[in-house]
């Protein structure tokens, strides 16, 4: 079996399959203790081996399970396709700054022109200007944007930002990730993705 990973590592709750492969590994969504997922992007999920573990060793709690069995000399059991963790992982409440959250933050658009792809970022007030690389002075941009811009002020070509640069919170973030949902999610998965969404009218 893989490695599980200790709740009480500090990487805990990035440490996830990041690829569902079609759900033919079988991989099982983590819930918090308050049975919301420890990460929307990437969603949290392990390989099913871990889960295993994991539900062996009384970290975990299964509240579903798939169809398919995994056997040893002594014992049969389902693949666990949700668990939840026992103890309650705290949040992180500072946002690290990194491109993969600058990118979710601005929903993986050009703050500029709002296209997608081929993302790169930029500094709105340029360095050159005495511009400081910050959460409130970099934004997201694709490449002709960004080209065009150059080290110029927003002004001077005429761009307008699509919204404010700021610190996102970590429970912001995880809401953003929420309009980013994997290419495969098993149906077990769903009453726990999007319960606490509002509904509409």
């Amino acid at each position: 079996m893989t490695a599980l990973t200790d709740p009480k590592d500090s990487d805990f709750r990035t440490d996830f399959t990041r690829e569902p492969a079609g759900l033919k590994h079988f991989p099982a969504l983590v819930l918090n203790a308050d049975y919301r997922p420890l990460s929307y992007y990437p969603l949290s999920l392990w390989p099913w081996q871990d889960a295993v573990k994991a539900a062996f060793l009384e970290r975990v709690d299964i509240v579903s399970e798939y169809e398919e069995v995994v056997r040893s000399p002594t014992t049969t059991i389902r693949i666990p396709s949700v668990v939840v963790l026992k103890d309650y992982v705290a949040p992180q409440k500072k946002v690290a700054f990194t491109r993969f959250n600058l990118f979710l933050r601005d929903e993986f658009s050009c703050q500029y022109c709002g296209a997608k792809g081929d993302l790169t970022f930029d500094h709105v007030v340029p360095r050159a200007a005495g511009g400081i690389t910050s959460w409130e002075n970099v934004v997201a941009a694709c490449g002709r944007c960004n080209l065009r811009k150059g080290s110029k002020s927003l002004k001077q070509v005429g761009y307008h930002l699509r919204k404010p640069p700021r610190q996102p919170s970590s429970g912001e973030l995880m809401n953003m990730g929420r309009k980013f949902p994997p290419n495969h999610l098993h149906e077990s998965w769903m009453d726990f993705l999007y319960w606490d969404a509002e509904l509409d009218a």
